[in-house]
């Protein structure tokens, strides 16, 4: 039997719907949240993963929170929880970015990961399954190696607390005889095949917030008389399509490691299968994308023209204009990853991939327009479970 934190999440889900799929039992840990009770919460997301009836019997669910010593269960719980589990996988983290909420990150990365550790350690667990990210390398330019890894310094408190979490784990689980594999995605985004996602954040984030800008001062054109659009230099062409001038500034050669949930699901599958003693993977793209092509995909797919992308060189000395400074200020906290040189290996993950046939299809316009009409047609997330 294998237990699931985070299994209401992204990646949770859907490795909860491969393992299900594959035959196994799994426990999921969930809360009640925003008015829904954990079963309804997890009754939904199995509905929308598609889970047969006869699979759905192997769900077992445990209320507990992953922030409280004993995270949170109910005796009885806890008591099936370590007679029954041989594998856990822990894909509950907070994902914020934000240095102010370092507390609640802190709180959920590394102390609900040391509770889950702690009933790893007294129950038959025999292998632990960590869900990391790829952008634990830090600041770095580098070819970035499987390896546990001390940078100097972080982009965010996600990627740090994300580090820390992967040593803690490492220490932990070598002392308690603990088989550890740490699984180190990069920037996952929806379904390749369907488009569907759960999340709508990290690769559609810089995407809706054009969108919303285009959207607003189109309005304000076509119902307001356009002074506002006007002030940002936001007009409209003769064939409908609405001009934003937008410089965005990347790295020349840099470019973002995306990859979709199918891919990662299968790539989990396959090393879970292949290395039974544990190691680190990244489960990355070998190519990135670049800035240019998510700017012509965007432009093409909304009908936008004016953003670009511009060298730091080319920007000096020419002070953004108002609607940079707008844009600029929603992606603050993305700005590294577009200007992002990191290159990450998969020595490990890759052969086993490869051995299996298993390949990351590259961030295609098909791929993209999927994923963005499903973004959009469910109000990115607002109407996700309606109908």
């Amino acid at each position: 039997m294998i237990l699931i934190t985070g299994g209401t999440g992204f990646l949770g889900a859907h490795l909860a719907a491969h393992l299900l799929e594959e035959g196994d039992e799994v426990i999921l840990l969930a809360r009640s949240k925003q008015g829904l009770s954990a079963a309804d919460r997890v009754g939904r997301l199995l509905d929308w993963l598609g889970v047969a009836a006869n699979r759905k019997k192997n769900v077992h669910l445990v209320e507990g929170r992953l922030e409280h010593p004993g995270l949170g269960l109910e005796p009885d719980d806890s008591a099936l929880i370590s007679r029954e589990i041989d594998e856990i996988v822990h894909c509950a983290s907070s994902t914020s970015f934000a240095e102010r909420r370092r507390a609640e990150v802190e709180a959920v990365n590394l102390d609900g990961l040391r509770h889950v550790l702690d009933l790893a350690e007294r129950s038959r667990c025999r292998r632990f399954h960590f869900i990391s990210t790829a952008y634990v390398a830090g600041i770095n330019s580098g070819h970035c190696l499987e390896e546990l890894v001390r940078p100097a310094a972080f982009t965010n408190v996600y990627e740090e607390t994300k580090c820390r979490a992967e040593w803690l784990a490492s220490e932990r689980c070598a002392k308690a005889g603990l088989r550890l594999s740490i699984y180190r995605p990069s920037i996952v985004y929806g379904h390749s095949e369907t488009g569907r996602s759960l999340l709508f954040n990290a690769l559609y984030y810089p995407v809706r917030t054009a969108l919303f800008l285009k959207n607003l001062y189109e309005t304000d054109i076509r119902e307001r008389g356009g002074w506002r659009a006007a002030e940002m230099g936001v007009r409209l062409d003769g064939d409908g399509w609405t001009v934003m001038p937008i410089r965005i500034m990347a790295e020349d050669g840099g470019g973002v490691n995306v990859v979709p949930v199918d891919f990662f699901v299968r790539a989990f599958g396959a090393i879970r299968e292949r290395a039974v003693d544990g190691g680190i993977f990244q489960v990355v793209n070998s190519r990135r994308t670049r800035i240019e092509d998510i700017i012509e995909y965007t432009q093409a797919l909304f009908h936008i023209r004016g953003i670009m992308v511009c060298p730091a060189q080319d920007m000096e000395g020419k002070p953004r204009n108002a609607l940079e400074e707008v844009f600029e200020t929603y992606l603050e906290a993305y700005r590294p990853y577009l200007r992002d040189r990191r290159i990450f290996g998969a020595e490990k993950a890759g052969p086993i991939l490869d051995d299996k046939g298993i390949r990351c299809p590259d961030l295609t316009f098909d791929i993209f327009k999927r994923c963005l009409d499903y973004a959009v047609q469910c109000g990115w997330g607002t109407r996700l479970f309606r109908g």
